[in-house]
């Protein structure tokens, strides 16, 4: 199978897999006995700790662990506003949807949230959020890259505007970390979350990065786990395993951004002398190196990836968290993208791809929609 859908998820690594598994039986304690299995367990987790920190740009006490990136979402969210006690909250719309039902959710409670216009290449201009800003806003929350069609975010010049008024910016990083660098200094966030298993770690596991002095009220109500912020028993080899992956992608950037960036742009070029018309989405300029995101005309979304998936080829639509919904992209209508009669594939490449996986993909295509 050829994964061009690595937007979705990752495979886990092997050097992930061989650091995760003492942890399941070796080191099987709970750390936080004191015996010497527990012991070791509490070690590998501060490990985990300081390399997630690291790669991030943090300190290793700004760094609590999640289920994933849809808890840090939430918690940012919810956690913010409860502790400002303040009723309005800005963010873009085109938010992955833990963002965005997470607005939703906290609407309900009688909180108002400002949700951003994009131009036409996906981009939120900082001004908008200047001119969004109320004395009573509590946070303001847009994302590092966009989970659909690669676009990157002017964080950094929201973070300068918010900041002057004292408000707090979150950013969802979960589709950049690990593939473009990821420094919460010089992007200025207040709050940053991730999500390993979009980054060769396993599922299930993903942190909240909280700068000192941000005020945030815990989501969960349990032990004492993560200085009281996010009770329950450590996940302790997936940590260790989130831990090992972004230490290793950190490590290998800039030359896994040069690699699929060339295997995306030789995938594009090839699809454009094969299939007429097809049109890109998204900033090519302020893009995930490995995003392609493309709609063609005369083609119907659900048949081509049908189609793809019997050529052993992996590909989406987009979100993978929205498979299986039958309406257009929540993206692609936001940019004034969505048109009638066409067929919108998001291919995401890794470093386990491979020219020849671009020439069978680009062959396919061909044959797919020449029919």
């Amino acid at each position: 199978m050829i994964n061009l859908d690595h937007a979705a998820t990752t495979p886990v690594r092997a050097e992930v897999l061989e650091a995760m598994l003492p942890f399941f039986r070796e080191y099987a304690g709970n750390p936080s006995g004191l015996y010497a299995d527990g012991r070791a367990a509490r070690q590998a987790i501060d490990n985990a700790r300081n390399a997630v920190a690291q790669a991030v740009g943090a300190r290793p006490q700004e760094v609590t662990f999640t289920s994933g990136g849809t808890e840090s979402d939430n918690w940012a969210l919810f956690g913010v506003t409860g502790a400002k006690g303040k009723r309005h909250v800005v963010t873009s719309s085109i938010e992955h949807h833990a963002v965005l039902n997470a607005c939703r959710a906290l609407e309900a409670h009688g909180v108002e949230v400002t949700f951003l216009p994009v131009d036409v290449q996906g981009r939120v201009n900082p001004q908008d959020v200047a001119g969004a800003i109320r004395p009573d806003t509590a946070l303001v929350s847009v994302m590092l890259a966009n989970n659909e069609v690669g676009t990157l975010q002017p964080v950094r010049e929201i973070c300068e505007i918010a900041h002057r008024y004292g408000i707090p910016v979150h950013t969802d990083a979960v589709q950049a970390a690990g593939h473009i660098p990821v420094d919460m200094n010089a992007l200025g966030v207040d709050l940053l979350s991730l999500s390993a298993h979009k980054f060769g770690g396993p599922k299930g596991i993903g942190a909240l990065v909280v700068r000192k002095g941000i005020c945030l009220e815990p989501l969960l109500f349990g032990g004492a786990q993560e200085r009281g912020m996010r009770p329950g028993t450590e996940n302790v080899p997936a940590i260790v395993g989130m831990g090992r992956a972004l230490e290793m992608a950190a490590s290998e950037l800039p030359k896994s951004m040069d690699t699929v960036m060339r295997l995306r742009d030789e995938l594009l070029e090839g699809i454009r002398a094969v299939v007429p018309g097809v049109r890109v989405n998204g900033s090519m300029e302020h893009r995930l190196p490995g995003n392609l995101h493309v709609s063609f005309p005369n083609a119907h979304t659900d048949a081509l990836l049908m189609r793809l998936d019997l050529e052993g080829i992996a590909a989406s639509a987009g979100s993978a968290c929205a498979a299986g919904a039958r309406e257009r992209s929540h993206v692609l209508r936001a940019m004034g993208a969505a048109r009638d009669g066409e067929a919108d594939l998001r291919l995401t490449l890794g470093m386990d791809n491979t020219r020849s996986d671009i020439e069978r993909t680009v062959d396919a295509l061909r044959r797919i929609l020449a029919g």
